[in-house]
């Protein structure tokens, strides 16, 4: 997949089938629609196009209007929407800087200047709910007449839902809406299974492995530490993980995801939202310090509980050791 920092670049193809959003979490309903897009593009003879973009329009509007709490918590970094976007088959993808210049354009501008003559769109695919242009004034139908007058076609998926098996406190099979807020919801709630079934996967998390205090080794406990750029996760906690791309297996681990309540703010990290794994079997071929640098993906499967601040670091130690072995007996179990 190439991917283009706006849309002034040689390397765009002179026309495509597109599709637009903020895609977080590339969930099961957003990957229904990258697939419908994907056959359009084939039997146009154009390649599939995905327009994103970052920040995301509620991250730059709560900053805009000083209102954090219009920003919704972030549920995957670009690095990880762009492999899921690529995993789905897209030949480029288009991230749009959000900012006053973009959010002023009218719907018509909007069209005219990204869309035709930024992409030659032959063919556009939006959601059910799909909003653009200054004050989210354009809609399916103004982009529809749009479409007519300057020669692409427009087309709408509807809202996609999945069957979800009962449970002890669910008993019956309920028909559930894909949707990034859904996936927020059940994150949010610890409920990994929901947000797998919604995802189609484990939900995880990528990134290059960074330093940190090298507290861990102190607590016989080293860690490795993945940053996570946005200051709201949808997920916070002390989960039971699995960490690929350090062995020719999934290794499996206990991670905490979150501001480390315990440590002070002036950590070698600076208060950052960070994603600390310590990998309960550690291949020895790595040594002490290979991990560092290294691009790993870490699966997050059972929540244990939320981030707990523990009053030393005799306790946090008692803490973790709890953890690792509650990690150990749901993996027993599950794995």
């Amino acid at each position: 997949m190439q991917i283009f920092r706006g849309i002034h670049h040689t390397g765009l193809a002179p026309a495509c089938a597109l599709t637009i959003g903020n895609f977080d979490g590339v969930h099961r309903g957003h990957q229904a629609m990258l697939a419908l897009l994907h056959n359009e593009a084939r039997q146009r003879c154009v390649p599939s196009c995905v327009m994103t973009f970052e920040p995301h329009p509620r991250d730059f509007f709560a900053a805009l209007l000083k209102k954090p709490d219009m920003a919704p918590p972030r549920i995957a970094g670009l690095r990880d929407k762009l492999a899921e976007l690529k995993a789905c088959g897209i030949a480029e993808c288009v991230v749009l800087p959000f900012n006053r210049t973009l959010a002023a354009l009218s719907p018509d501008d909007f069209v005219q200047q990204m869309l035709v003559q930024g992409l030659g769109v032959r063919y556009v695919l939006v959601g059910d709910d799909f909003c653009y242009g200054a004050k989210r004034a354009g809609d399916y139908a103004s982009l529809s007449r749009s479409g007519r007058a300057l020669g692409f076609e427009v087309a709408r998926m509807n809202s996609y839902e999945i069957s979800v098996p009962p449970s002890a406190d669910k008993p019956g099979v309920t028909g559930v809406r894909v949707s990034s807020s859904a996936v927020r919801r059940a994150l949010a709630d610890g409920d990994m299974r929901q947000a797998t079934l919604l995802l189609g996967r484990p939900y995880s998390l990528s990134g290059h492995v960074v330093h940190g205090r090298k507290l861990g080794r102190k607590l016989h406990c080293p860690t490795l530490n993945l940053r996570f750029a946005h200051p709201e996760p949808a997920a916070s906690g002390i989960f039971v993980v699995q960490v690929r791309g350090l062995s020719d297996k999934p290794l499996p681990g206990v991670a905490n995801f979150g501001v480390r309540p315990s440590l002070n703010a002036d950590d070698v990290n600076g208060g950052r939202v960070l994603l600390e794994t310590h990998c309960l079997e550690w291949p020895a071929s790595l040594g002490a310090e290979g991990g560092y640098g290294k691009l790993i993906c870490v699966e997050l499967l059972h929540k244990l509980h939320d981030e707990l601040k523990y009053d030393c670091l005799d306790a946090l130690n008692r803490g973790i050791q709890r953890d690792c072995d509650d990690a150990r007996a749901w993996l027993a179990v599950r794995i």
